[in-house]
Order: structure tokens, then sequence, then C-alpha cells
């Protein structure tokens, strides 16, 4: 089975003895992210996310299924991850790694169990046809912090789609096309976004947005979802060193400052996305003959 690629003696020394004076290979503060790039595609529900060299392709699909039995006026919403080999050496085709599966998790509690997404909203007729919406990361390269980078490009995604108008008739279920109906947004309730931080010196010095290389070096990690309300959806530390209370304290403090920055980036995509829609004021245009 491969493995990822392990860090020399004098690698770690070096990423290590650097940390200890504060000072990062990308010359960051410790409390910084790398540089953020969103895009979206011309699809709707497409979103691109580089977070320095890690980069993330999510899109955002849906059908018309019956609900669960259990569910019976609950749309379905799930995520995926695909992680290939061309985003790292150590990520096989058709074999599910440890990595993949506890990136899946996150995700789902930090999206779909946090009721990010309305799924009351997605439901066409009770008990019977609802909206399956399902949202695939696709893995395009590694280079460290791959769940923030993918909850980034799902919120984005899932904030940019726009699905396919309906009408309930009796017990039946038009779905109508774009040409026929603009589509519409999604019912979002908030937007929970995650903030990864490594944990040096015993769990003293927390670094945010690690790279790779200092995952590789780190002696665990804590993961804090929350939204720009200051609300905190989970905490989760992933092994490692044991951290004092007033550690998790501090990076939940961290993670709240951070996921505000976070929500202005895609905010400030999405309006400039909207804007180069909007050609001549034709979506204004579309939404008032939708109301006539």
């Amino acid at each position: 089975m491969p493995r990822e690629a392990e860090l020399s003696n004098n690698e770690r020394a070096f990423v290590l003895e650097a940390l200890q004076q504060n000072i990062r290979l990308d010359g960051r503060a410790l409390d910084a992210f790398r540089n953020i790039e969103l895009a979206f595609s011309d699809e709707y529900g497409v979103a691109d996310v580089q977070l320095g060299n890690t980069r993330v392709l999510t899109r955002i699909s849906a059908s018309v299924t019956a609900p669960f039995p259990d569910r019976k006026f609950d749309g379905i919403f799930t995520v995926t991850t695909e992680l290939s080999p061309m985003a790292s050496p150590a990520f096989e085709v058709g074999r599910q790694t440890d990595t993949e599966t506890l990136l899946s998790r996150l995700l789902e509690v930090a999206l779909r169990r946090s009721s990010a997404l309305s799924t009351e909203s997605l439901c066409l007729l009770a008990g019977q046809k609802v909206w399956s919406l399902s949202a695939t990361c696709h893995i395009l390269s590694h280079d460290g912090n791959l769940l923030d980078a993918c909850c980034i490009a799902v919120l984005a995604a899932l904030q940019h789609y726009r699905i396919l108008d309906t009408t309930v008739k009796g017990e039946e279920v038009i779905v109508h096309s774009v040409e026929e109906r603009n589509p519409i947004p999604l019912a979002m309730l908030h937007h929970p976004l995650c903030v990864t931080m490594a944990l040096f010196e015993g769990g003293e010095k927390v670094v945010v947005d690690a790279t790779l290389m200092e995952q590789q070096c780190s002696e665990g990690e804590v993961v804090v979802t929350a939204n720009k309300h200051g609300e905190v959806v989970q905490i989760k530390k992933l092994g490692g060193v044991p951290a004092d209370a007033l550690v998790l304290l501090n990076c939940m403090d961290i993670a709240v400052a951070k996921v505000k920055e976070l929500d202005l980036v895609i905010k400030k995509a999405l309006e400039q996305d909207a804007r180069e829609r909007d050609v001549g004021g034709l979506m204004a245009e579309l939404r008032a003959e939708n109301e006539r």
C-alpha cells in the first residue's frame, strides 16, 4: 500500500527549529492562512478552491428521488470526497484511506448534521418525492489542510448552485428547465466553516492552516467548525499530545476570527461571479419575468 513520503531528519529539525522562533517556511504568521483563490465555473454549483498548493474542485448535483421512510418531509444531502493518485502518491484508486474516511466524517458533521442547508426546502411531495443533493469533492492537489479547503469549496458551491424550479399539481411534480424558468438558489440556514490548527511544543504553540510538511511534524491537530456569528458547530481533537482546556479555548477564539475572514472571501467571490453573469441587468429582468 502506498505511503506518504516521509520527511528526512534534517527537514523535520529545520521546520521545528523555525517554528520555535515563530518562523514558517512560507513567511506567514502562525495564525495566517495561505492565499485563497476561489473560482466558479460557467455551470452553477462548481467551485474551484486553491489554498496555497492544495487544490479542491467541488461539484453539486441534484436529482428527484424518494425520501427516507423516517424523514418524509426532508430532502437528502450528502457530501463525498474523491482522493486520487493525481493529488498525492499516497492515494490509490478504489481504495479508501483513513484520510478519506476522516475527511468525509468531519465534512458530514460540519455541513450536513449542522443543518447548514435546509433539507425541508428540498421536499417536493411529502413522503413521495424530494430533491437529492450531492456535493462531490475532487482532491486535485494535496499540500496539507484538505479539510478547510474542502469545506470552503462545498460551502461556496452550495451558495453558488441554482436548483431547477418545480410546480406541484396534485401528486404530479413538474420540473421546469432553465429555458422555462429561472433556477432558484438553495435555502441556506447558516454558513459553517472549518479551521484546522496544528499543535507544537506540547500543545502550547498553535499553527493555523499547516502545510503538508508542518502537518507531518505536528504533535496533533484541533479542528473547530463555526459560523460568522461565533456559533461553534464542532470541536475535534485529532490524536497526538493532550491539549489543555485553555489551549482549546484559544483555538476556538482563533477559529471564530478566521471564519469571519473566510466567509468574507466567499462572499466577495460570489458577488464577483454575479456581476460577471449579470450582463446588462439580464438576471433582474429574468426574475421579474418569473414573478409575473
